[in-house]
């Protein structure tokens, strides 16, 4: 009941996959960090994807200190061998995640960690099982950026709330939060970017309630070291399509993915499997 509740303090994990972000991701984690939570113990899990710019080695600063302890936050470092994608980071970090509550915070400076109260407050309440922030509703502080990506964005999101009748309004956000239980009936297939629309037609399958929370957003400029593309964005259509139209039934959850790729996935998790096994992680 309520007074058990009370009693037992809820986690929470954030899960911050990285890639080539030296210039920012100790900052991130700082932030992370001191976000007051009221009530929440939290560990941070850094995936970090391959990176070849130093980003391993202020990584292993972060994690040192204190034994991975630092102001009642542990602070876990989990290394890709090579880069595999923020797909592949996100399916890493979830399965270390021990949280009663498991959030996505990319890790550049784009979006804020002082949302979280507020993107939690929704599976607190147990409202919620999946939150999703929002750049385009709320009135928080949005950096003026590319017109074409919001416009793709939009795009994006349309098609997908078609496919599953959910009525977001930023499907592709970079802040999403779940509870444990929904992280882990969800086997993550997608290795790169296709992540966000994979998600939310499978949240949408399993009758997940859904909300939306505005939060600020300080969007980064191709030469800042923003890294989508175009090609993601075809790719993303593609996800809208496969884990909608063409997949009908059961979620495979995140065992099954481990096991091997269904027919129409392609070899790709067994040869990349493979070749992950034979290198060794310097």
């Amino acid at each position: 009941g309520a007074g058990e509740r009370g009693e037992t303090t809820m986690k929470l994990s954030v899960v911050i996959p990285v890639y080539n972000e030296a210039a920012t991701i100790e900052r991130v984690v700082e932030m992370v960090r001191a976000v007051p939570l009221e009530g929440l113990s939290r560990e941070i899990i850094v995936v970090d994807d391959g990176s070849t710019d130093g980003t391993r080695e202020r990584l292993a600063g972060l994690a040192g200190a204190g034994g991975g302890v630092a102001d009642g936050a542990e602070v876990r470092v989990l290394h890709h061998p090579r880069n595999r994608g923020k797909g592949a980071a996100l399916r890493t970090g979830f399965a270390a995640a021990t949280g009663d509550i498991v959030l996505v915070q990319d890790a550049d400076l784009e979006y804020d960690p002082a949302d979280y109260p507020r993107l939690l407050r929704p599976i607190l309440d147990g409202k919620a099982d999946v939150v999703y922030g929002t750049r385009f509703i709320g009135g928080d502080s949005h950096r003026v950026l590319y017109f074409w990506h919001s416009v793709g964005n939009r795009l994006l999101t349309l098609l997908s709330n078609a496919m599953t009748n959910l009525n977001l309004s930023d499907m592709e956000v970079g802040l999403k939060v779940f509870r444990r239980e929904v992280v882990r009936r969800i086997g993550i297939e997608e290795d790169r970017f296709g992540f966000e629309p994979e998600i939310t037609a499978k949240v949408a399958r399993l009758g997940c309630r859904v909300y939306e929370v505005g939060v600020s957003y300080a969007g980064r400029t191709y030469a800042e070291g923003k890294k989508i593309t175009w090609r993601d964005g075809v790719w993303a259509l593609w996800c809208i399509l496969k884990y909608n139209a063409l997949r009908p039934g059961a979620v495979p959850t995140p065992e099954e993915v481990e096991r091997g790729p269904r027919s129409d996935a392609g070899p790709r998790t067994d040869a990349a499997g493979a070749g992950e096994s034979a290198k060794t992680g310097v």
